[in-house]
């Protein structure tokens, strides 16, 4: 209960200091890719709970395909969506999820539908906890996935080189965390991801 309430009154007291800069930031972002402003993807929030995941977009429009992104998806990165990524400006649209309890600041990230189905008892462990924008494992694996996965150039590589050596790691990571979880320790984390994002360089 304790860290539910952290969590809404967090996301309220963000939402209304980044009203103005989020309203300006998507007036820019009309400007330069035009519309669909967001990307809102089926994500999992436990076995069998789905919910739909709100994200700026950062990619050019296509079809709907499964899997993660790889290096056969980076030519749809716009520039202005890679400087969301670095910055993890696209994630802003999140404060609505974690208000409606879908997830919260820290916590796994949440999975695909495909992978929760191919490793049932794997993320019946790690969905224990809610999914959140930010963990142990986004912080210390995401710019190593995205190194191994931007060497992939198909959409079947791609999710063979996740399976294979993305998914285990990350669980290991995230359950350790679980392990010794505290309300201070997702501070730290969290504290640890806005000084990640503001130091990132390219």
């Amino acid at each position: 209960m304790m860290r539910r309430a952290f969590d809404i009154t967090l996301s309220l007291l963000l939402m209304a200091l980044l009203a103005l800069p989020f309203a300006a930031l998507c007036l820019w972002l009309l400007a330069r890719e035009g519309r669909p402003l967001f990307y809102v993807a089926e994500r999992m929030k436990a076995p069998g709970r789905p919910f739909l995941l709100w994200k700026l977009r950062t990619m050019a429009v296509a079809p709907p395909e499964q899997g993660v992104s790889g290096g056969n998806k980076t030519a749809r990165i716009t520039a202005t969506g890679a400087f969301l990524r670095r910055k993890r400006l696209d994630e802003i649209p999140q404060l609505w999820n974690i208000l409606k309890g879908d997830i919260a600041f820290v916590g796994p990230r949440p999975p695909l539908r495909i992978y929760v189905e191919r490793f049932p008892a794997l993320y019946a462990q790690v969905l224990r906890d809610k999914p959140g924008v930010t963990g142990l494992a986004t912080l210390v694996f995401h710019r190593h996935e995205e190194r191994l996965l931007a060497e992939c150039t198909t959409a079947a590589e791609t999710d063979a080189v996740y399976c294979r050596r993305c998914i285990p790691r990350k669980a290991r990571i995230d359950l350790a965390y679980q392990a010794r979880r505290t309300l201070c320790s997702d501070m730290k984390l969290m504290i640890q991801t806005v000084f990640h994002a503001a130091n990132l360089r390219r």
